[in-house]
């Protein structure tokens, strides 16, 4: 019997580690990293145990099913080979069976709580296929381990035993190929993810504050090949990461343009660029991008992945918000595989959108994404004289206007904003016709070249100056001129219009009252919370500005996008529904009468729901009402 066993684990063993070198020698085959994969196995145990269960642990019984699964599958095949391995200190039989038992129980009961979670049938975000007998295979290995735990004697194993082992053997060899073509892929992948992360400062630092790395990387625009093309094109890291995935359908969940029915799927997306690697791909059996066309499917590392496993309107319909990065268990970075294509298609191929194609040309040829004169920008805050800071001049807040400056509507809020700036008696002035645009919609659309030409430009108009900190009222310029600057040689001090105000209301440079009137929801722009993780002082000036505040479902880190980021408009993806209308509604369901707004996007994206909808208000035209003279 104890050399049965010992020969199943070893045939086992070998077939993982098959797997293993099949599967990175496939990984292999990205571009490097220039980072130790040794050097970041040490850090695996805490990624995932740490940063990978924070999110599972966002769903309970979720997370109670992958701990018992998982936890019961491991832990009870560690003792049978403890059990079995020669050179081992002796251990009473008795005691290895308990052992086992302990574990696959729990293993059984995960193994059924996954399977419920698919009776009477299979919920759209999850995929069907192999994750059907999945549990089934789970379950068989357990339970047929426990049958012969409890049967095996001195003398053998009695009947009972000889069934537990036949059922046993069957659920080994089923996880065995899940293990080479199925779902449990995804557990040698994401130890080969978590171990060269492309972004390491997403993980925790001691388990204190949350870290935010979102800033895209600089192409090194002297090289013949920029972004990606084909697999192969993508970092090792990477091509792991899409291996990883568990098609848990989260990222489906929070995806606005799923919502929206455009034709992107995250799930769908990453198990496309898995299937990308390979001639001959396992099946998708999940929820497809809706109504995105049949592609020919074929794979290979040389193999071009868009027109070929994506459709075009996939990449351009994201609105790169970072939901379904925020939702992934296995963190992966969908957003960056985004941006990634663009940069191929736009600046390898030239193939972009009409609308997009338009503004990246006024963006090249007039250092504005809507073609408008740069003088024009300052219109909306003409009347209130505020001073133009001049090269060799300096002032303590530089104000940054921003694209939205240019919009009317959001021409009110920038005037509360300045308003209120005056009432606390700061000294600031903006660029005047010398502020080019931050170049956040170039880089999304993927032209890397245009974003670096006008970031050069801005970096250079703002190093004639002097100025104790930038302010703007628009996230994105916000997180470009923070984030994205330094890495070219930008470097200064940028805060959010909302982090001012409620620090001016925290020192008493400015003094609220709450004001009477109908609820307020506040809306969080993607790119100021899920980017930057500013979430609470802008509730903070609500509830100091406003006596009802109320939540809308969708909110925070998990907020939705109004649609208006990642060069989206432009791209002008065909959809069912609008995304703004997906969010007003979500707002009209939470009481509010008014939706409190940051950002001039979401304001311009956000009005534009047609019908009775609540009144969209920049959060800095709340407190100016309610401020006390």
């Amino acid at each position: 019997m104890r050399w049965l066993v010992l020969a199943e684990m070893a045939c086992a063993g070998a077939a993982v580690a098959l797997v293993w070198m099949v599967l990175l020698a496939r990984w292999l085959k990205g571009r490097p990293v220039g980072r130790s994969w040794l050097a970041g196995l040490v850090l695996v145990p805490r990624r995932y145990l740490v940063d990978v269960h924070h999110v599972v642990a966002r769903r309970p019984r979720n997370a109670r099913m992958h701990a018992l699964a998982a936890g019961g599958l491991l832990g009870g095949s560690l003792a049978l080979l403890l059990g079995v391995l020669p050179g081992m200190p002796p251990v009473p039989g008795f005691i290895i069976r308990i052992v086992a038992i302990v574990f696959f129980v729990p293993g059984a009961w995960g193994a059924l709580i996954d399977r419920a979670r698919r009776r009477p049938h299979t919920p759209s975000q999850l995929s069907g296929g192999a994750f059907v007998w999945l549990p089934v295979a789970l379950l068989a290995w357990c339970v047929g381990n426990v049958v012969v735990a409890l049967s095996v004697s001195d003398t053998g194993l009695h009947a009972a035993g000889l069934a537990g082992l036949a059922l046993a053997l069957a659920g080994g060899v089923a996880l065995l190929v899940a293990v080479g073509r199925g779902p449990m892929r995804h557990g040698l992948a994401g130890i080969a993810w978590l171990t060269g992360h492309t972004r390491p400062g997403r993980f925790a630092r001691a388990g204190l504050l949350r870290p935010f790395d979102t800033a895209l990387w600089p192409l090194d625009l002297v090289h013949e090949r920029l972004g990606v093309l084909t697999p192969r094109d993508f970092t090792r890291p990477e091509l792991a990461s899409f291996d990883a995935c568990i098609q848990c359908g989260r990222c489906e969940e929070a995806c606005p343009a799923f919502a929206a029915g455009q034709r992107l799927n995250p799930k769908a997306l990453i198990q496309g660029l898995s299937g990308a690697m390979r001639e001959r791909p396992a099946p998708y059996a999940g929820s497809p991008a809706p109504h995105a066309p049949a592609m020919p499917g074929g794979g290979g590392m040389d193999a071009e992945i868009v027109g070929q496993v994506l459709a075009p309107d996939t990449l351009w319909a994201c609105t790169t918000c970072r939901a379904c990065v925020e939702e992934c268990p296995m963190l992966i970075e969908h957003v960056d595989a985004v941006i990634a294509l663009r940069r191929g298609q736009t600046l390898m191929k030239g193939a972009v959108p009409a609308g997009a194609e338009q503004v990246l040309r006024a963006s090249r040829e007039q250092a504005e994404p809507g073609g408008r004169a740069l003088d024009a920008r300052t219109d909306g805050i003409a009347a209130l004289d505020v001073p133009v800071l001049a090269p060799g001049e300096e002032t303590d807040i530089l104000l940054w206007l921003g694209e939205g400056a240019y919009d009317l509507r959001y021409g009110r809020s920038l005037r509360a904003l300045v308003t209120l700036m005056r009432k606390a008696g700061l000294r600031f002035a903006t660029l005047g016709a010398d502020e080019v645009d931050c170049g956040d919609v170039a880089r999304r659309l993927g032209d890397e070249a245009t974003f670096q030409a006008l970031a050069r430009d801005a970096i250079g108009v703002l190093g004639t100056r002097r100025f104790g900190r930038i302010v703007t009222a628009d996230p994105h310029a916000f997180h470009v001129l923070k984030n994205e600057y330094p890495a070219l040689g930008g470097t200064w001090v940028v805060e959010h219009h909302t982090t001012l105000l409620d620090e001016l209301v925290r020192d008493g440079r400015l003094v609220l009252a709450q004001r009477d009137g109908p609820a307020v929801a506040y809306h969080d722009p993607c790119y100021l919370g899920r980017y930057n993780g500013v979430i609470d002082a802008p509730r903070r000036l609500l509830d100091a500005a406003c006596r009802t505040r109320v939540e809308v479902e969708r909110h925070g880190m998990r907020s939705m996008c109004c649609g208006g980021g990642g060069g989206s408009p432009a791209s002008d993806v065909d959809a069912v529904t609008r995304i703004p209308d997906l969010r007003m509604e979500q707002v009209r369901q939470s009481g509010a009468s008014i939706v409190a707004v940051a950002c001039p996007g979401c304001t311009a994206m956000l009005e534009g729901v047609t019908g009775e909808r609540p009144e969209v208000k920049d959060v800095a035209e709340l407190v100016l009402e309610a401020v006390v003279p």
